[in-house]
């Protein structure tokens, strides 16, 4: 789905939409507590490794994966676990690890394009079997991308990303808003938070004076250019498409003369690409989109198309903090 325009900010719509963020609330809180009764009834053994989860409280894309990727990769021997969404198939097979020669289609976007990084992902609607597999696969960590809801996996450190742009939102629940839970809810259960910013200052803290108490650091994100010169017609199919586009804006001596959007995960169909390479020869212009959407694309379209990726550089401080906070709960 697209992110509706009433996230962002307070409007009518947002108000006439808050009496249903109520009964949202009421059916996550039930749900919360189902899972977690049954977890405590399971009785299951903790993991054997531990278990950093990467989270938010916000729906659609705030930057998660490029988190999970920056630890995972600061770590040895770890192994990433996702849901896999955007996958045609994953949802109704058991859990796998994601293999070189699996398709965007069958694991899902964001798997695939961390597995084509180097990274050993697993992914399936059950992440406890996910995180099992994963452990006895021998890692001695494990990076979780989303799962901060969800009370039946066992977390050693969990962490709630926010960006800076975006914030909260504005600051209602679903559907009135972008958030999945109220927002001190989210804060009580995090180890820690990370906010992601153009820059590694301070002016980024200023989103978190509610933070209770919790420590707050800063990822610096860069949209690497693929070498693009000129016009260029920018699309992507991610939570909030606008922040994509104004990373391809702010690249030297590339001028961005039309945007489309697509709905987050979204699977792109041939008559997509052939409107997509018609609007790019009227304005005489080059193709570009996230790495996300790229992964997705056959090997003919991705010769034409290039993708701009997304790195974040997370501050220093944070892995002194995680590297006490592991041993803690080892």
């Amino acid at each position: 789905m697209k992110t509706p325009f009433w996230f962002l900010k307070k409007n009518i719509v947002a108000l006439v939409l808050t009496p249903a963020s109520l009964i949202y609330f009421i059916f996550a809180k039930s749900v919360y507590i189902y899972r977690l009764f049954r977890q405590k009834m399971s009785k299951r053994p903790g993991n054997s490794v531990p278990v950093i989860c990467v989270g938010n409280i916000m729906a659609g894309g705030v930057g998660k994966t490029p988190i999970v990727r920056e630890i995972a990769g600061f770590l040895a021997n770890s192994a990433i676990v996702m849901r896999g969404y955007g996958a045609a198939n994953s949802h109704k097979n058991s859990n796998l690890r994601v293999r070189a020669t699996d398709f965007a289609m069958d694991v899902g976007d964001e798997p695939k394009m961390l597995s084509d990084c180097g990274f050993s992902v697993f992914v399936g609607k059950d992440r406890v079997l996910s995180l099992k597999m994963a452990e006895k696969a021998g890692f001695s960590y494990i990076v979780m991308d989303d799962g901060f809801q969800n009370p039946s996996v066992k977390k050693s450190v969990s962490l709630l990303v926010f960006d800076e742009k975006i914030g909260v939102g504005n600051g209602f629940m679903l559907p009135a808003g972008p958030l999945r839970e109220p927002l001190r809810c989210g804060l009580r259960r995090a180890d820690a938070i990370i906010v992601i910013s153009d820059t590694l200052d301070n002016n980024a803290l200023c989103l978190m004076p509610y933070a209770l108490k919790k420590p707050v650091f800063l990822a610096k994100k860069d949209t690497i250019n693929p070498g693009l010169f000129g016009k260029v017609v920018a699309f992507s199919g991610i939570g909030y498409p606008d922040k994509f586009f104004d990373s391809v804006r702010g690249m030297n001596k590339v001028r961005v003369i039309e945007t489309v959007s697509f709905p987050d995960h979204y699977e792109y169909k041939r008559q997509d690409f052939i409107n997509l390479f018609k609007l790019a020869k009227k304005h005489g212009a080059e193709l570009v989109c996230t790495e996300k959407d790229w992964v997705k694309f056959p090997e003919n379209i991705k010769k034409k198309i290039k993708y701009a990726p997304l790195v974040v550089k997370i501050e220093p401080d944070f892995y002194d903090w995680l590297a006490d906070k592991v041993k803690e709960v080892k």
